[in-house]
């Protein structure tokens, strides 16, 4: 039965610490001794008008954590404490809530909303509360609904429909919904607060509505009613109606033809003279649009011409006043835009959609927008300049380089003089313009680049005093130099136009990561990265001593931040960034210098004070830093070889707290992409320190609170242990096995129609291939034997990977090796396995035409393996 604990629920926010806790103590001692008297008790507070609206809104708050949560895990246990919950309680405490949402408080029915979809996200999937859509639609037929009761059941409904799937409900349900919806955002409907309810509602239906929408009259009345509501007097509907337009973009872009000319007109008047919010999301209509648009396209196939879904081309059909449009959004900046993060307004929200307009149509944009651009970019407005420079900058990506080369080059030296704008706007867009001519028009391995010998020291120039600009702006610049120095990456030769620079550019990198007149660590981080991709980016043989001396002053910089005196949380955030960049530099340069023989002794010299270093810097509780010293020691590992033996007994401490680390759990998966290093790195050297690794990794690979990305790590991690110790890793294999052969099973049933767990499965089913790889060549000098019990489910695995067209390539490459590694390592007793599996010849007969030579080749040395197994039996 349901207790009075309305005093508890008041003391629980009252501002005297002692009575707060006291009252938090007895709440949490009821939940854990009574947990269906104690949602029951929630419910009932919930839904009892005279009580007063804190103890309500707190009810209502607990017992809505009571049934979700944002982590998983948690989540999971939440769900599985309701599901243990006696029917009796159950039914009790939904009819409360149901009555709840008919409460004259409208916090009260609100809240009642949210957590009627919580339980129905639980039960309805289990054919559990198969009424409680009746229910609600009971509400909205019953002759004099008040209008509150009416607000919370569409809410209620369209919540209901953002926790469930499609497929929970049966197409009655689905067209009651969408009836009682589409009444409730008719024009006839007298209340803003009820349309506005069913305007949400219908956002959230409409995933369901897949049938309607195949059914012109009901399409049609939809449509209208949308575009209807898009029309509305209240800002929000206007806002929720475009919403459901954006939706729909999505979601129905193949039924929008007969709608289209509508649509842009509403679109354009809202851009043109609406409040933002709705002109956002009538910009927004546009943008989804054309990444339906960009989807087609990359999905048509060259040779047939044809396309699936049709393509509308929308975009093409409307650019001639679509482009206009965007253009004219350009000019409505906010003064302080650049000063504020994440910050988006009509201008951002018409560049974007201007850049996805360029990648739709390509060249066609070009004439569209060059005008406005060369009318603009000279003017004394401030505005009519930033716009003009964006509208460029946007429309870079898409074109050819044939139709932008002559524009690009004409306007190369005007925007590296309206670096010295007066305005900090103009300057910020010039110098990301410039980033972005860079990153697309600067490619020396091509033979293609606006950037040459008689204009580099000019840019560099323009960059390098450009750093010293605004924050803003600087950051700016930052990526400008990173795409600057990313053009020469595969260059050989030609990146000596940088060499001469190389010092006044660390300098002044290093200079601006030191800034202090940063509000944030966003321009230091830009700096370090600029930094980064110059020394990955340089040539070597001419900048070796160059870089050697950069490897002494970044020692130098991390070894102060480990003294850094901390005194608040802001000191230790700001210690934490500035370490994790400066790991990131060193990982680099490590990575420079031990890439060349006649280079790497630097770093071996170096080794010992810069283990020293990493190893300090994991006193500092921050992941990021734990990340980027990882990874800079994988780099250390590789470099040193067997030599980083001296330094595991110390390095194995940290090594296994990462392992350990579940709620951080990058920091995780970069420890296991380090065990992989050390591995390479020393060979049978790493055995002593085997058994702790393998029991965090088994550990790992068995916690349900472990984000699941890092599973498919940990099984090619088991790989590289195999190889490295060979045939010591038999202790391993009663318990590793298994696990892969777990791993395995659970691919078979992944959802082929969830994208994300279709990447999923790929990621894992080619790290299992990779684990038994690594485990075969270990064992195939001495103890092959042991895998001859497990062969036959691994064959199992390989015929259904085979037999699956969604697999990638990286996938059928492991499935190909790993069955050459079984071939190699059972020889002759793999014959009387294998000898009538027609999906070997057929799996090999694909992998043997593909245009993939690397594929060709393992496929090549797999049939080889084969074939000399079934001569060694013949």
């Amino acid at each position: 039965m349901a207790l009075e604990i309305t005093q508890y629920l008041l003391a629980a926010q009252s501002p005297d610490a002692k009575i707060r806790n006291e009252a938090e103590t007895t709440l949490g001692q009821f939940r854990e001794q009574n947990l269906p008297g104690f949602l029951l008790s929630l419910s009932v507070e919930l839904s009892s008008d005279g009580k007063p609206t804190e103890s309500r809104r707190l009810a209502g708050i607990v017992l809505k954590n009571s049934l979700d949560a944002k982590e998983a895990a948690t989540k999971g246990n939440l769900v599985q404490q309701w599901v243990a919950i006696d029917i009796s309680f159950k039914s009790q405490i939904k009819n409360s809530l149901l009555k709840t949402l008919g409460s004259s408080v409208r916090e009260a029915s609100h809240t009642a909303a949210q957590v009627v979809a919580k339980i129905a996200s639980i039960e309805v999937p289990k054919k559990e509360w198969p009424e409680v859509v009746g229910l609600l639609l009971s509400n909205m037929t019953q002759p004099d609904t008040p209008v509150l009761l009416k607000q919370a059941t569409l809410e209620a409904l369209g919540y209901i429909c953002e926790e469930i799937s499609d497929e929970d409900l049966v197409q009655e349900e689905v067209n009651a919904v969408l009836t009682a919806v589409i009444q409730g955002m008719n024009v006839s409907e007298q209340n803003s607060d009820v349309r506005l309810a069913a305007t949400r509602a219908l956002y959230n239906a409409l995933d369901f509505a897949r049938t309607n929408f195949g059914n012109e009259m009901e399409r049609n009345y939809i449509m209208k009613v949308i575009c209807d509501a898009a029309l509305a007097n209240e800002i929000e509907i206007r806002k929720a109606a475009f919403e459901c337009l954006v939706s729909i973009a999505s979601t129905y872009y193949e039924i929008l033809e007969p709608y289209m000319q509508k649509i842009f007109e509403l679109t354009s008047n809202a851009v043109k003279a609406d409040e933002e919010a709705v002109a956002l999301q009538a910009l927004e209509f546009w943008s989804s649009i054309c990444d339906e648009e960009l989807d087609i396209q990359d999905n048509e196939l060259p040779e047939s011409g044809n396309s699936n879904p049709p393509h509308s081309q929308f975009i093409q059909k409307a650019l001639s006043t679509l482009v206009p449009m965007l253009l004219e959004t350009l000019l409505k900046q906010d003064e302080d835009q650049d000063q504020e993060d994440g910050i988006w307004n009509l201008a951002m929200a018409g560049g974007t959609c201007l850049g996805l307009v360029a990648k739709v149509v390509g060249d066609l944009v070009v004439p569209l927008v060059m005008p406005f651009v060369e009318a603009n970019i000279s003017m004394s407005d401030w505005r009519s300049r930033e716009a003009a420079t964006f509208a460029f900058g946007s429309i870079l990506d898409g074109p050819s380089i044939e139709k932008l080369s002559p524009l690009v080059n004409a306007g190369l030296d005007f925007m590296l003089n309206a670096m010295k704008d007066q305005n900090s706007h103009v300057k910020d867009t010039t110098a990301w313009t410039l980033s972005r001519i860079f990153e697309l028009m600067h490619l020396p391995a091509s033979g293609l680049s606006v950037v040459t010998p008689a204009n580099f020291q000019k840019i560099l120039v323009v960059l390098l005093e450009g750093l010293k600009d605004a924050p803003h702006v600087a950051e700016k610049v930052c990526g400008a130099i990173y795409f600057l120095a990313l053009g020469y990456e595969d260059a050989g030769p030609t990146s000596s136009l940088m060499t001469p620079f190389l010092t006044d550019i660390f300098s002044t990198l290093i200079a601006t990561a030191e800034r202090t007149d940063s509000s944030d660590s966003k321009l230091r981080s830009s700096a370090y990265e600029a930094l980064n991709q110059v020394v990955r980016c340089s040539n070597l043989p001419e900048t070796s001593q160059i870089i050697y001396r950069l490897l002494p002053a970044i020692m130098s910089k991390l070894e102060q931040t480990i003294n850094l005196q901390i005194v608040s949380s802001d000191d230790r955030e700001k210690q934490g960034d500035l370490q994790a960049s400066l790991c990131g530099v060193l990982q680099v340069i490590i990575q420079k210098l031990s890439s060349a023989d006649d280079t790497k002794p630097v770093i071996l010299q170096a080794a010992d004070q810069i283990m020293v270093l990493f190893l300090n810097v994991f006193a500092c509780r921050s992941s990021t830093v734990h990340e980027e010293a990882m990874l800079a020691i994988g780099a250390l590992a590789y470099a040193t070889g067997p030599d980083f033996e001296k330094y595991m007994q110390e390095f194995n401490k940290v090594l296994e707290m990462g392992l350990q680390n579940f709620e951080e759990y990058q920091v995780c998966a970069i420890s296991v992409g380090v065990v992989g290093d050390i591995c390479r790195a020393l060979d049978g050297k790493i055995l002593p320190y085997c058994d702790g690794i393998m029991a965090h990794l088994l550990k790992d690979l068995s916690s349900s609170e472990l984000d699941r990305s890092v599973k498919p790590p940990i099984f090619s991690c088991f790989g590289d242990i195999a190889l490295a110790i060979g045939e010591h890793f038999e202790k391993y294999v009663t318990y590793a096995v298994p696990m892969m052969q777990g791993a395995s099973e659970l691919c078979a049933r992944i959802d082929t129609n969830d994208e994300d767990m279709v990447d999923y499965g790929n990621q894992l089913r080619r790290s299992i291939f990779e684990a038994y790889s690594g485990i075969l060549q270990g064992f195939k000098n001495g103890k092959a034997e042991l895998m001859l019990p497990h062969a036959p489910h691994l064959l199992q695995f390989i015929e259904l990977v085979a037999k699956d067209q969604q697999r990638d390539e990286s996938v059928t490459k492991a499935a190909v090796a790993v069955l050459g590694d079984l071939a190699d390592a059972l020889g002759s007793n793999l014959k009387v396995m294998i000898k009538d599996s027609a999906f070997c010849t057929e799996l090999l007969g694909e992998c043997l035409v593909s245009g993939d030579d690397q594929l060709k080749e393992t496929a090549m040395w797999t049939q080889g393996m084969i074939g000399r197994a079934f001569s060694v039996c013949g």
